[in-house]
């Protein structure tokens, strides 16, 4: 897959007319991969490109108000290799911000990508002041050479939205954020330096530092399965949360494997979540504390069975 990164200036023009679609794709979610499945489908041997953006467009423009990212820039990536993407192209929302919807056909979809099909979503906007509608995109097509195909973002037989799915995992639902998904939802950070209290309450935890501005799921207690650098597997436990048992406000994510001690110092763990064990909450002492983590233990052996496969 051809990964276009950097100033949009300097891309060199894709041969071959291409599919194309545009958008955040935050998470690549069913919905999304419906659009890039039909478009797929329909290109045959033409090239099926993506236009999207490294981070949400209101990072840039409202950044207190910008959602949490489902997914990282290279999990994005991943999935669009995946479902059989050839050309990515990733702007940096602030070098486009002051195009005007033609100067972004022009440049970009019809320059770069060479489009003849062009899908995106009912209700699509785009340009300056989001000054650029349906209407707008049919109307350039003409005049630029390509097809424009406006579909809706279901997964199944209902819309799927990343809000939705950032509602579902606030509120610990990691069951409904996969099916919504397709996928487990994950979490990727690389293990840090931490005060080394869970391997004194006889459960060692790795401490992972998340990309700023990454979605997680609600505080809590989770199953979860854990891929080391190495590429192996483990059954884990995770915790999300502050841990109140002892009065500490900056929120941690903290995973224990379930059958294996090592020294994961500078990896970069990816955590699948597979089910909420239960919510966060502050126990009258350590002894209560470890009693809890041991049956939060086997619950998670018990969730990950049943989840297998």
């Amino acid at each position: 897959m051809n990964v276009l990164r950097g100033d949009y200036l300097g891309w060199s023009p894709i041969g071959q007319p291409s599919w194309c679609t545009i958008g955040v794709f935050d998470g690549v979610h069913r919905g999304h991969q419906t659009i890039i499945g039909a478009l797929r489908d329909a290109a045959g041997a033409d090239p099926v490109g993506v236009i999207t953006f490294r981070q949400h467009p209101l990072a840039e423009l409202h950044p207190g108000v910008a959602p949490p990212m489902l997914a990282s820039l290279d999990q994005r990536l991943e999935v669009f290799a995946a479902l059989g993407v050839d050309v990515v192209a990733v702007l940096e929302f602030d070098q486009v911000r002051n195009l005007s919807p033609e100067e972004f056909v022009v440049s970009i979809v019809s320059r770069v990508m060479n489009a003849a099909h062009l899908a995106v979503g009912r209700g699509f906007r785009f340009g300056y002041q989001m000054a650029g509608d349906e209407d707008t995109l049919r109307h350039l097509g003409v005049e630029h050479g390509f097809d424009v195909e406006l579909l809706e973002i279901v997964g199944g037989a209902v819309p799927v939205r990343s809000t939705t799915i950032r509602e579902s995992l606030a509120s610990g639902d990691v069951v409904s954020a996969a099916a919504m998904l397709g996928r487990p939802f994950q979490l990727r950070g690389s293990v840090v330096q931490g005060d080394q209290r869970g391997r004194e309450l006889g459960f060692p935890t790795a401490n992972l530092e998340i990309e700023s501005g990454r979605a997680t799921p609600g505080r809590g207690v989770y199953s979860a399965r854990t891929t080391l650098g190495d590429g192996t597997i483990h059954s884990s436990v995770v915790n999300v949360g502050v841990r109140p048992t002892f009065d500490e406000f900056a929120e941690v994510v903290e995973v224990h494997l379930l059958d294996a001690n090592l020294d994961l110092y500078g990896q970069e763990l990816s955590v699948d979540f597979v089910e909420r064990i239960r919510a966060e909450r502050r126990f009258s002492g350590i002894e209560e504390l470890v009693e809890q983590i041991g049956r939060d233990v086997e619950t998670a052996r018990l969730q990950l069975a049943a989840r297998s496969g």
